[in-house]
């Protein structure tokens, strides 16, 4: 039986370091796949307001019959519903979408520097964690200098930051910042969204060695460097077979050649300093 490990956070809490994402997953759609996770083992689900499935995921976790203090549920608040009073209300609209009384994390989705509002917004989760409607609190997307401005401002520090992250894109920097400061780092995008990346001849050499697919080989990566991961999958086998990634343990060698694959030029995704919304 897969056994996902969990990471401590500094606030207390733990989360489970291998997790369902449901970007881009239709509201009718996360309320199957969701399911389907679940039933697979996973027990960290990651969603956002501006996935527009939160009511989806919502319904899932009813219909999944696990107890909901055996789940770990992540939300966000969106760009638009950002500062005090209007973060404070999102959630509790979050909170009626998915029929619950919490989540386990709640996350600025991003700084989105130019709209000026990210440390209001931040103040504003300090408060709803202090209300246990977010059991613990952290930030998305956000560059060195916003997330050392918020720090500085309030004292918290988020317990994870979730960014962009793969062999392509790896993110040393931002990585030694978050472990000098005791965040945990979370990765999106984590297979590189099925890119040339599943293809490159490490990768797949690495595989081969572990009668594995190369997804799974990325995943076993990123536990074993510490990243918690969000993998997203609609397709039933891969759902089974990304969280069975956690039976697999590379060799300090594979890790490195791994290591190897990053550059400067691997982002995928909006650079949060200038992301454009």
């Amino acid at each position: 039986m897969t056994t996902v490990p969990t990471l401590s956070f500094h606030d207390g809490a733990a989360v489970p370091q291998l997790g369902y994402g449901v970007w881009q997953v239709e509201d009718d759609v996360a309320a199957d796949v969701v399911v389907q996770a679940i039933n697979a083992g996973y027990r960290h689900i990651d969603t956002a307001a501006g996935y527009q499935n939160e009511g989806g995921v919502g319904r899932a976790v009813k219909a999944a019959g696990v107890p909901r203090e055996d789940l770990f549920l992540t939300t966000k608040l969106a760009n638009g519903d950002q500062g005090f009073d209007s973060a404070k209300q999102a959630l509790e609209t979050s909170l009626a979408a998915l029929d619950m009384d919490y989540v386990d994390l709640y996350l600025i989705h991003w700084a989105s520097p130019q709209r000026g509002t990210y440390l209001d917004s931040w103040k504003a989760l300090i408060e709803l964690q202090a209300e246990g409607k977010a059991r613990s609190i952290g930030v998305s997307n956000f560059p060195a200098e916003q997330l050392e401005e918020i720090i500085a401002a309030t004292g918290v520090v988020p317990v994870m930051h979730q960014i962009e992250l793969h062999p392509a894109f790896q993110q040393a920097e931002l990585r030694a910042l978050h472990a000098e400061k005791g965040i945990l780092t979370e990765a999106w995008s984590p297979l590189g969204q099925g890119g040339d990346i599943l293809r490159d001849p490490v990768i797949t050499d690495i595989a081969a060695a572990h009668d594995a697919d190369p997804a799974q080989v990325i995943i076993a990566w990123h536990l074993a460097i510490g990243n918690v991961v969000i993998p997203k999958s609609v397709t039933p086998a891969r759902i089974v077979s990304n969280f069975a990634a956690a039976d697999l343990t590379l060799t300090d060698e594979e890790v490195e050649r791994i290591a190897g694959l990053d550059r400067a030029d691997g982002r995928i995704g909006p650079d949060p300093a200038n992301p454009g919304f």
